[in-house]
């Protein structure tokens, strides 16, 4: 088989002392340079409070502010903001891994010198900074072996507690964004921005104006987050969002889980924004007990904050959805697209690689009692969605784990966690595209080369879209199997 390279492993540090670094697929965090005032973290409220007069007169507050000019006033201690303002931000936390790192540490050190040892250089570089997140990978035959490997770092980070609710958080990733599912500002930055970070423990951040997606309706049970962001993607296109906070309110966004939520988060970097997020409240709460002793404060826009734009959609009315070939604002129905002859099948990702992402294609094969036409690879994106392959019954199957169901049907044994052919690679990263084949896959972007090779053709799909379409052979409709 060939071999699962480790994406990169990143490392986060923040305003609270915190930094993280892994090997592409594990992170690091460990506490930045305190630049302000300690303030308190705990939960004061869940929702804004009414106002029983008009923002103009509420002391300090010259004007209501959306949720992510809320958090960027606090971290840079300023009464209020407004878009298009260029302010100073003190940072919580800043992640990093081994594709950025080595080029992160040189600003830091100001040290250009170039070397092929980036994971080396992350763990010397934790040792000597004293940093406490560092999720090394020293064995790269066996990931089993190594306890602190944790997989693709934008999963890792909210598995180990690393995002929270009213924090700054920056990575040298684009898909950073993820974390904005936790209520707090994430977004990717570059590593001079990154080796700033670490001396300084702030970020120079032009605030950006708000669009505000409000979902409603019941969530049909052929549909997931994927199936939304895909049909916002092909609303605004991919340069709609360009340097724009993308927030999601309604009843919809209100019924997903955090896994869920962070699908939609982690895309809206292809969509040109600068961040995605959603309010927090119980779920996000519940997700983070016993992941965080870390007090935390969310925010929330107020009721008459300015947004750019705001997008109602009806979500009970969606259908499934891909993003054709080689953008993923190419949006279509997948039931157009049934005619699609496909030679392979991807399920992994920071998108599309959580445990719930292989539990819905695991419901689809189940459902389906049927082997899959086309090789069907899979890659979880941690150490403990592996794990949940392995130990988790999916529901309604009699106690079948996932990958029970995956090896009755026919698929791949389950990879090694990381970012595998996501982003391409070397030649022998598992799951690659070394040839022009077409393949449905659970990722975030399909240019060309994204995968691999120049020639070929990704279908963006939801997990239940790409499992349905490996039972086929063709790009289906997950209907099909779960009527």
């Amino acid at each position: 088989m060939a071999s699962s390279s480790v994406a990169s492993s990143p490392v986060f540090l923040s305003g609270k002392r915190e930094i993280v670094k892994h090997p592409i697929a594990s992170p690091l965090i460990s506490p930045a340079p305190r630049c302000r005032k300690e303030v308190s973290r705990k939960i004061l409220a869940v929702m804004a409070p009414a106002q029983s007069r008009s923002p103009s007169t509420t002391g300090s507050v010259k004007h209501a502010m959306t949720l992510t000019e809320k958090i960027l006033a606090r971290a840079s201690e300023r009464p209020q903001l407004s878009p298009g303002e260029n302010v100073w931000v003190n940072v919580d936390v800043l992640m990093t891994h081994d594709i950025c790192g080595p080029g992160t540490i040189g600003i830091f050190k100001k040290d250009d010198e170039r070397a092929n040892r980036n994971v080396d250089i992350l763990r010397d570089f934790c040792m000597e900074q004293n940093i406490e997140y560092f999720y090394d990978i020293k064995d790269l035959s066996n990931f089993r072996v190594n306890p602190d490997y944790k997989g693709v770092c934008h999963i890792a980070l909210a598995q180990e507690g690393h995002c929270r609710p009213g924090e700054v958080l920056l990575g040298t990733d684009s898909h950073t964004c993820n974390a904005g599912a936790f209520g707090q500002f994430a977004t990717g930055i570059g590593n001079t921005d990154a080796g700033f970070v670490m001396g300084t423990g702030k970020v120079l951040l032009k605030i950006p104006p708000t669009l505000r997606f409000i979902l409603d309706g019941e969530m049909p049970n052929f549909l997931l987050a994927k199936d939304l962001i895909l049909q916002i993607i092909g609303e605004i296109t991919v340069s709609g969002g360009t340097y724009r906070s993308m927030e999601f309110v309604g009843s919809t966004i209100e019924s997903l889980t955090m896994e869920e939520r962070m699908t939609l988060c982690n895309m809206v970097v292809e969509a040109g924004a600068k961040n995605g997020v959603v309010p927090a409240d119980l779920t996000t709460f519940n997700y983070l007990e016993g992941k965080t002793s870390v007090n935390y404060e969310p925010v929330y826009s107020d009721g008459h904050a300015k947004f750019l734009q705001e997008y109602r959609i009806d979500v009970s009315k969606l259908e499934p959805l891909v993003a054709k070939p080689h953008s993923p604002d190419n949006r279509a129905l997948a039931r157009e697209c049934k005619d699609v002859k496909i030679d392979r099948v991807y399920i992994g990702s920071c998108t599309g690689g959580k445990t719930e992402d292989f539990m819905a294609a695991a419901k689809v094969f189940l459902s389906s009692g049927t082997k899959v036409k086309v090789p069907t690879f899979l890659v979880p994106a941690t150490q403990k969605v592996w794990m949940d392959l392995y130990a988790l019954p999916v529901p309604g199957s009699g106690g079948k784990t996932c990958s029970q169901i995956f090896e009755e049907a026919g698929c791949d044994v389950p990879a090694s966690p990381s970012c595998g052919a996501c982003l391409g690679g070397p030649q022998d990263t598992y799951g690659r595209m070394n040839e022009a084949k077409v393949c449905v896959s659970t990722t975030n972007r399909n240019f060309p080369g994204r995968m691999g090779h120049k020639e070929g053709q990704i279908y963006l799909a939801s997990p239940y879209t790409a499992a349905a379409s490996a039972l086929t052979g063709l790009v289906t409709d997950p209907r099909d199997f779960l009527r």
